[in-house]
C-alpha cells in the first residue's frame, strides 16, 4: 500500500515540477530563439539589399 501512495505522490510531484518549471522554461527559450531568429533574418535581408545596391552602382 505504501508503494502505491509513494508512486502517486511521486507522479504528482513530477507533474508539478514539469508544469511549474520545465514547460515555462522551454516556452521562454523558444520565444528567445524566435526573437533572435527574426533579428538575424532582418540583418541578413539588410546586408543583402545593401550589398546588391552598392554592387550595381
Amino acid at each position: 500500500m505504501s508503494k502505491v501512495v509513494m508512486l502517486v505522490i511521486g507522479t504528482l510531484l513530477g507533474l508539478f515540477v514539469l508544469f511549474t518549471f520545465v514547460l515555462p522554461m522551454l516556452a521562454a527559450l523558444l520565444k528567445l530563439v524566435l526573437i533572435v531568429g527574426v533579428i538575424a533574418l532582418i540583418a541578413f535581408v539588410a546586408v543583402t539589399v545593401i550589398g546588391k545596391s552598392s554592387r550595381s552602382s
